[in-house]
């Protein structure tokens, strides 16, 4: 099972993106979902940069297996899980 969060329409609300990845992740692991797709989209890269520093966070490196990012596709993630 693959799960998807497409960010470009929250991208400029700094509160509505944590909440939302949030979200992802416990539904993941609440689905035991092997992937989430993660869209942030090209643009500047800020708002990649800002779902790669949540992904990092000490936390939240604890809920997943790795990150992947697309190497076709510059705006796309990947977050891998082993449940």
């Amino acid at each position: 099972m693959r799960l998807k969060l497409d960010l470009h329409d929250i991208f400029n609300k700094g509160t509505s993106i944590d909440k939302a990845l949030n979200d992802i992740m416990d539904e993941a692991e609440r689905k035991r979902a092997k992937t989430i797709e993660i869209i942030p989209g090209k643009g500047s890269g800020q708002l990649k940069k800002r779902v790669l520093r949540f992904l990092d966070r000490k936390d939240v490196k604890a809920r997943y297996h790795r990150v992947e990012k697309d190497s076709k596709n510059f705006g796309r993630l990947f977050v891998h899980f082993k449940h």
